[in-house]
């Protein structure tokens, strides 16, 4: 797989509807580990990315921002680099005018995690653009994996679905709610030995204020009906979102089948049962199975009390079949 593949996955929506990431606006780079910087980019000045880092060619264009692969010169690492489009990421941040919401860099740098990917360092370049610093991990997006439908999953299932789950409470212990889990926002290594979560983008604090009816950002396809018909939400949007991906990750299909990937096609998430695992796939381990339809419940009170939960549910299973 070439390179232009491996980092397509970055940026392939779901659905336009979905109001992607913010950047900071401070001219001074938050640091993840001073020491992997320059003694000038700690005192605060801002990026020049061309002294700094040799691009790839392919830039990778998402809803709000752009993301590039790159040679840092200093250290021959290659790293991503993500440009936050100032303009789209400021429509997005306006939704939360007074209520002190961090920017997505912000967000992820607080985020330390073996199952999430490692925000290095945010900051704005010379021009005046926002950008976030973050590992580059070489291998494919787990979306594409499904949507290839790659047999190179087959065993591979149980440890991947562990550590989104560990990724997914991560995010919880942090203090903050994911709200776009799905597929995309997971890459894999060449191995498929293991994953890490990317993406902060509409990650907002698991605060009162910020769990207010109104805010439907996310991927269509894996949105909880509390989103969906506007309601008041909690951690339980990620439960949900999470219990879709691993359907997917699964069986391949979508618990409620259709063609429409809008927000029109996320109305049948609490007016129809989705499809039962078992029916797709009558092999599939049974306590598997149950842990994840249990995610998928339209009440938020029946789902999982909380990632840690869902993983007790699966601790004995060993094996994606009976």
């Amino acid at each position: 797989m070439s390179l232009f593949e491996k980092i397509k996955g970055f940026f392939q929506k779901d659905s336009s509807d979905n109001p992607e990431k913010s950047g900071s606006d401070s001219s001074q780079p938050t640091i993840a580990d001073p020491s992997r910087l320059s003694v000038k980019q700690r005192r605060g000045q801002k990026l020049d990315v061309a002294t700094r880092f040799e691009l790839d060619k392919h830039a990778f264009n998402g809803t709000m921002s752009q993301f590039r692969v790159a040679k840092d010169f200093k250290s021959g690492k290659t790293v991503g680099l993500k440009f936050i489009d100032r303009e789209k990421a400021k429509q997005f941040e306006d939704r939360f005018v007074g209520l002190q919401k961090p920017a997505e860099g912000e967000i992820a740098m607080q985020l330390i995690d073996p199952c999430i990917v490692e925000t290095y360092e945010v900051g704005t370049t010379t021009n005046n653009q926002p950008y976030i610093l973050m590992e580059y991990i070489n291998g494919p997006g787990l979306d594409s994996l499904i949507n290839e439908r790659s047999n190179r999953l087959d065993g591979k299932r149980i440890p991947l679905i562990r550590q989104m789950a560990n990724a997914v409470a991560a995010v919880h212990k942090a203090g903050f709610i994911h709200r776009d889990i799905c597929p995309r926002n997971f890459i894999c290594d060449e191995s498929l030995d293991w994953l890490k979560m990317i993406d902060f983008g509409l990650t907002v604090p698991d605060k009162p204020e910020f769990k207010r009816p109104g805010n439907r950002t996310g991927t269509p396809l894996y949105m909880a009906p509390e989103i969906v018909r506007r309601r008041t939400t909690n951690l339980q949007v990620d439960i949900f979102s999470f219990g879709v991906t691993c359907f997917r990750l699964l069986v391949f299909d979508h618990p409620w089948s259709s063609s429409d990937t809008t927000g029109k096609a996320a109305l049948a998430h609490d007016t129809r049962p989705p499809t039962e695992l078992l029916t797709v796939n009558p092999n599939l381990n049974e306590a598997l199975s149950k842990a994840v339809m249990s995610c998928l419940a339209a009440d938020p009170n029946s789902r999982p009390e909380s990632m840690e939960h869902f993983l007790r549910m699966i601790r004995k299973v060993e094996n994606e079949e009976q």
